[in-house]
């Protein structure tokens, strides 16, 4: 299995003006630094909750179906929370992709990660690597305000623990504020 990013975020959980507020900044000579502190810390923090905080568009490619894919059986999305199902593309001998028919699958919306229900055993994949495709959307919503409030707090505080401390720490771990405020969306299986 081997994850993609297709659509990035459209917005950050946390606007340039909220952080600007937060930190007291009133000038533009370091918005570009800003901007870019909010990105990475909300990617930071995505990958340390093992959640995404915006809508935003994945691809999982498979070589072959897992195992435990077959007639009334469920392929695990470990990805969280997941939206919806966009489409499963199966490639046969000649390259051409197959798309899966939305009615032999069910891909309920999860808070957790995704589930995706097969009523029929799925075609098996006519190439050797990379023959399934399943393109899924993630993220607590497309709205800043959508992600909970106390991961866009921790966003905040990250962000302005790095513009202050500016690779000056020797120190990798996150501020103990940061995994207080994350610590009760961290999901610890992917599965």
């Amino acid at each position: 299995m081997r994850p993609m990013l297709i659509g990035a975020p459209a917005i950050e959980p946390v606007s340039l003006a909220d952080a600007k507020s937060w930190l007291r900044e009133d000038g533009v000579e370091e918005d570009e630094l800003i901007q870019a502190l909010i990105v990475a810390a909300r990617m930071t923090l995505e990958a340390y909750t093992r959640r995404f905080f915006v809508t935003q568009s994945w691809r999982l490619v498979f070589d072959c179906w897992p195992t435990s894919v077959g007639s009334n059986a469920t392929l695990r999305i470990p990805f969280a929370p997941f939206q919806s199902m966009a489409a499963i593309r199966v490639f046969d001998a000649s390259d051409a992709p197959q798309t899966l028919n939305a009615a032999t699958f069910r891909a309920p919306e999860s808070m957790e990660g995704g589930r995706v229900s097969f009523t029929s055993a799925p075609p098996a994949p006519g190439r050797a690597s990379d023959g399934i495709e399943i393109d899924f959307t993630v993220g607590y919503g497309s709205v800043a305000n959508d992600a909970p409030q106390p991961l866009r707090q921790a966003i905040l505080t990250l962000v302005a623990h790095w513009r202050e401390n500016r690779g000056d720490s020797g120190d990798d771990a996150l501020p103990k504020t940061v995994v207080q405020l994350a610590a009760p969306f961290r999901r610890e299986r992917l599965l």
